[in-house]
């Protein structure tokens, strides 16, 4: 099929050719960019035998392939042409050692007939003017040896004062402008061929009229020959070959870019969300490349491993692979339907997620520093420890964080996994609670939300998670988590013990609040600066661990007393001794600890 289209092809180019293609037309010439054509002739070159050619318009070539006008009647004088417009009919003349005023010298005033000097300034008309001429040595600064200088020039440069004149000449054509001296212009009216340009066509004498008489005609053109032909046909039949490698190059081209296209329209599409806040959905294959296959392992939690990805050079990620697929997965939709409604400095956003078969994922912003675990140490751990500015810093974040959760949002989010393993630290240290994934949401006008099983980080779980008789599960429950999160923060000692985990959960809050009222081991704090913001995040934690959700104050009272002064916090009742929680020890008085009013916003529970 495709020898029978080019054989089609060749027929109609032989068919076609001796009455549709033309060559070069043969009632022009050039010298080198000047085209040269009616009325103007190159010497000793006819285009045309039988064409009859006017004196006065003949032009030389010399070997630099520039082209040179004599006048008829000033044989000595020839101009450079610079360019000749047929349509106004001008031809600009130069001298290429920017030496033009050597030849008007030699012209004068003498006649420059069929032509007169023009200037296309003013419209096109002769200006008569008189001329200075003056001969200068080669040591002058000019780079021509004969100047030339209008008479009505106000302006004398003090460099012709070494210069002798040579002659004066009055009432010549020509008149530089101001800024040209290099170049004039010359202008015919005999023959007018202007209208023939107009229309496209060419000028050349009636055979039959005199001199005077011109007539327009369309130029003819010359028949291919054959090898000229043969060519053609051959160009014609490689580039069609070429045509189809080409084609057969695209095409593969295009299902390289096609099998590509979906993960580049995914992409476009994660950034098209990524700029409107919200989740991408990835396929597990996504996940797979985003994360080189799994190559970068960041850690390893509870409810699944962490991974490091990409996807792009500038977004890095980290990529959570939930080990969990059995059941309907519906913690997994939890924390997507939660966190994609989110969009806090201090919570962690959701990029996008993974819900492909039994794979699920979820992909966040990388965070370098990992989380706030690793960085919980006693004060003379130099490697580990933050600084007590720092840790205030990050306690605050963590708070307007959960805040933000209970008061922020369309729905009051409950995070119910506050422990510092979901609190990530970015490169400035900015605190990012995460992990959703036991989060609850409920209408901002209830603060008690129903639950069949206790959830949450052992350590960090309200005791009415436990059991309803400290109260009703409510926002309370994060406060006491994020309580105990202070506390660990300050002692710089984990919250949880394998020997006697159902025992440490008292013993450390009991030991900080010794600690506070002297009773116990003291931690080493040199400046009195550190050692007021240690003692203020002590009592903050110890106020929001009360046993009773109702002492316990909201977050926006918890970020108001972390952003205060230490100095005016007072130390809360501590439930750990019998004696103390019935009263304090430097009062007789019995004052029910949910009475006491330390400047704390007392929230009341619904029953």
């Amino acid at each position: 099929m495709f020898r029978s289209q080019n054989f089609s092809i060749l027929l109609l180019v032989l068919f076609l050719a001796p009455n549709s293609v033309t060559v070069n037309c043969r009632c022009t010439d050039k010298c080198g960019r000047i085209k040269i054509q009616f009325p103007f002739h190159l010497k000793n070159r006819n285009l045309n035998e039988n064409a009859t050619y006017l004196p006065g318009f003949e032009l030389s070539c010399n070997d630099k392939h520039q082209a040179l006008l004599k006048l008829p009647k000033v044989p000595s004088v020839s101009f450079f042409v610079k360019q000749i417009d047929y349509k106004s009919q001008q031809i600009q003349i130069y001298h290429p050692n920017n030496c033009l005023a050597s030849q008007l010298l030699a012209l004068g005033n003498s006649s420059t007939s069929p032509f007169r000097f023009i200037s296309p300034y003013y419209g096109g008309e002769t200006s008569y003017n008189n001329v200075s001429f003056f001969r200068c040595a080669s040591s002058s600064s000019y780079s021509c040896p004969i100047l030339q200088l209008d008479s009505i020039s106000d302006i004398i440069d003090p460099g012709i004062l070494s210069c002798t004149k040579v002659r004066d000449v009055l009432s010549v054509q020509w008149r530089f402008t101001y800024d040209d001296k290099t170049s004039l212009f010359l202008g015919w009216s005999n023959p007018n061929c202007g209208q023939c340009e107009a229309q496209g066509k060419k000028c050349r004498l009636k055979s039959d009229g005199t001199k005077e008489e011109i007539e327009c005609f369309l130029c003819k053109t010359n028949k291919i020959s054959t090898s000229t032909l043969v060519l053609i046909v051959a160009g014609t039949i490689i580039c069609l070959m070429l045509l189809v490698l080409l084609a057969f190059a695209m095409y593969h081209i295009y299902r390289y870019f096609k099998t590509k296209g979906e993960d580049q329209d995914r992409i476009e599409k994660f950034l098209e969300d990524y700029r409107a806040m919200k989740p991408t959905r990835f396929t597990y294959k996504d996940i797979k490349r985003i994360t080189n296959g799994f190559k970068e392992s960041l850690g390893e939690g509870a409810h699944g491993a962490v991974f490091k990805g990409m996807l792009s050079k500038e977004i890095l990620v980290a990529v959570k692979v939930l080990n969990d697929t059995q059941g309907d997965g519906k913690d997994f939709i939890n924390e997507v339907g939660t966190m994609g409604k989110i969009h806090h400095v201090n919570v962690v956003r959701l990029l996008g997620f993974c819900a492909d078969g039994f794979h699920r994922a979820l992909v966040y912003d990388l965070f370098p520093n990992g989380s706030l675990q690793k960085f919980l140490a006693p004060p003379d751990n130099r490697d580990a420890f933050l600084g007590w500015v720092k840790l205030q810093r990050i306690a605050l974040g963590v708070a307007k964080g959960l805040e933000y959760l209970h008061l922020g949002c369309d729905h009051r989010i409950l995070h119910f996994d506050i422990n510092p393993h979901n609190v990530l630290l970015d490169d400035h240290f900015t605190p990012k609670i995460t992990d959703f994934g036991l989060a609850k949401l409920c209408p901002k006008n209830q603060s008690t939300v129903s639950m069949t099983a206790a959830r949450g980080t052992l350590g960090y779980i309200a005791p009415e998670v436990f059991s309803r008789n400290f109260g009703n599960v409510s926002y309370k429950s994060d406060i006491y988590s994020f309580g105990m999160l202070l506390l660990e923060m300050v002692g710089g000692r984990k919250n949880t013990n394998v020997s006697g985990e159902e025992i440490f959960q008292v013993l450390y809050p009991e030991w900080i609040h010794n600690m506070l009222e002297g009773k116990d081991i003291h931690i080493d704090i040199d400046n009195e600066g550190d050692m007021k913001i240690a003692k203020k995040l002590a009592i903050v934690g110890l106020w929001c661990i009360q046993w009773n959700p109702v002492d316990r104050p909201s977050m926006k009272t918890v970020v108001q007393m972390l952003e205060r002064e230490g100095d005016k916090l007072m130390v809360p009742p501590t439930p750990f001794d019998s004696t103390t929680s019935s009263s304090r020890n430097n009062n007789n008085a019995v004052v029910p600890s949910r009475h006491l009013n330390f400047e704390l916003e007392v929230i009341p529970e619904l029953e």
